[in-house]
């Protein structure tokens, strides 16, 4: 018995199974203090015997060092209430053993096993919703250095004109604080979905991602990127990326980057399910070592 969690800043979901195929019990709670939100988490695991191990893909910033004294704690973070919260001391009393990842890694992981990553060596997966994030598997293993990335947060050049302000409280031209649901909101008035498909904001939307894009494909070269989160459910968002992606390689690369990007710029094709299929492989790999 698996037993996984995915976090975010507006819900946890909660799995159970057999094996990350195999889902026998998916629970989403909402996300409000780390006390309430993990008791409410325990109660879901405590109705199951013989859970074996636990697979954490957790908002960030948070510790993923095992040997680190921090192990599983969230680190600096605009969240209110969560920085210091500990899942390795939130859930020890099930007394397994446990793997812990960002959330957009897992989800990255999840999709290179069962989703737009399969068959491919070096798969990025980018997660635009409430926050910015990116993740990168290669063959199987998540990379990280002494932290998870937070490519959400790299600077980022705004197009002539764009002078809104960044809804980032720590950077004022950072990808999240310019390219996020929030900061569409505070743009615009309303997600980004249910403006018209040729609207402004779909073309600005698209150069900031396209950057991110741009900048992963110079620095890890992967086979695939992977766009998941609510965002990228704009119609037409998706095309706008390529193309500005393929623009601002300028040419650039072109040996691995042909044609119009439709082969490498990818949608998720585990939609919401991707961080829990993650987290699930996250409790395999505890298990196994």
């Amino acid at each position: 018995m698996l037993a996984a969690i995915e976090s975010g800043g507006t819900k946890f979901v909660c799995a159970l199974a057999e094996t990350p195929e195999r889902v026998l019990h998916r629970v989403e709670i909402p996300t409000t203090t780390p006390d309430e939100t993990f008791a409410r988490v325990r109660e879901v695991f405590a109705a199951y015997q013989g859970i074996t191990a636990l697979g954490i893909a957790a908002f960030g910033p948070v510790d993923i060092d095992p040997a680190s004294p921090t192990h599983g704690e969230v680190l600096v973070t605009s969240k209110p209430n969560w920085q210091g919260a500990s899942y390795v001391e939130a859930f020890a009393s099930l007394g397994v053993p446990m793997k812990i990842e960002s959330d957009v890694s897992g989800a990255c992981l999840g999709e290179w096993a069962h989703g737009a990553g399969q068959n491919a060596p070096v798969v990025a997966y980018v997660t635009v919703g409430t926050g910015i994030g990116a993740g990168v598997v290669h063959e199987g293993r998540i990379l990280n250095g002494i932290g998870h990335f937070e490519m959400g947060h790299i600077p980022v050049v705004r197009p002539d004109g764009d002078t809104a302000k960044s809804t980032c409280p720590i950077h004022d031209d950072c990808l999240e604080g310019l390219a996020s649901g929030p900061s569409i909101m505070a743009r615009w008035g309303k997600p980004l979905s249910e403006l018209a498909r040729d609207h402004e904001a779909v073309d600005l939307e698209a150069r900031y991602l396209a950057q991110l894009a741009r900048t992963i494909t110079l620095t890890h070269m992967p086979s695939r990127i992977i766009f998941g989160g609510g965002v990228m459910k704009t119609s037409g968002l998706i095309d706008a990326v390529r193309h500005h992606t393929r623009a601002g390689l300028g040419g650039y690369v072109a040996q691995t980057r042909t044609g119009d990007l439709s082969d490498v710029i990818l949608p998720a094709a585990l939609g919401d399910n991707a961080g829990i299929t993650g987290a699930l492989m996250l409790a395999q790999q505890a298990l196994t070592g």
